[in-house]
Parts: structure tokens; sequence; C-alpha cells
């Protein structure tokens, strides 16, 4: 018979989402020794120059602008909308999509490369099926 591990803190919504337990959760990217392109997820070639071998892992800026977005008037039932979808790029390299919080989801009050932190909370209350919370990552207006 093995034994189940027992989980401490939050789970990550995501693989790139490090010390989802600790007072410093982090987004880590994977860099390209060679050429310095930045991807979310393990990966051993780089898809930017091809090199082999070279992809590292790095800590991800908690800062970016705004890239582009979709305010989402419907979704999956339990989804609370509208919400804003948006695509970041960070600091320092690396691009991902997560949701744009605190602010109100009114194309007059989002601008394209408006300056974004990128801060950590609760996954909406999502639980999974032996009752334990998960930890997510969000953008916020940067303050």
């Amino acid at each position: 018979m093995s034994e189940q591990a027992t989980v401490e803190g939050p789970l990550p919504v995501v693989d790139w989402l490090k010390g989802a337990g600790s007072n410093d959760p982090y987004l880590e990217g994977h860099k390209c020794g060679a050429c310095g392109a930045i991807y979310l997820g393990e990966r051993d070639n780089c898809s930017s120059c091809g090199a082999r071998g070279q992809m590292s892992p790095t800590r991800l800026s908690t800062k970016g602008k705004l890239y582009s977005f979709c305010i989402v008037h419907r979704s999956f039932p339990g989804i609370d909308v509208p919400y804003i979808s948006a695509i970041v790029d960070l600091e320092g390299g690396g691009t991902l999509k997560g949701n744009l919080i605190n602010v109100e989801p009114d194309p007059a009050n989002v601008e394209f490369d408006m300056p974004v932190d990128v801060v950590f909370d609760d996954a909406l209350g999502r639980k999974d099926k032996d009752g334990n919370s998960y930890i997510s990552y969000f953008f916020q207006p940067a303050a």
C-alpha cells in the first residue's frame, strides 16, 4: 500500500507557479542560454534559435505591460462574468495569459501597454476533490 503525500498550503493552478505554500510565490520560466528567449513550462530545446540543452529555470518578473485583452461576457457555468482576460508581456521576458482584476470590465478603464503587477491570490474559491484550495496569479493595474 502506498502512502499519499500530505498537502500543506494551497496548490498551484499551473506548473510554472512556484512557492505556492510560502510567503513568496513566483512564476518560473525557462531561459535559453544561447539567445535569451524565455518560455513558460519546461523544455529542452529553444523554439527561437533551435539550441539544444541550453534551457535553465529563471524567476519571472512581477511587472509587465498589457499586450491584449478581452472582456468576457459568456463563460462556463459557475464562472462570474464579465471579467477581463489579458495577455501580458513581463519585464525581462515572458508572455502569459491571466485575468486582469481590480478594474471595472469596461474598455474605457483598460489601455493597451498599461503597466500591470502580477499578484498571487486564492483561485476564486476553487478546491480539488480532497478540499485543498488553489493559488493562482492575476494581473492588476500597477500601483
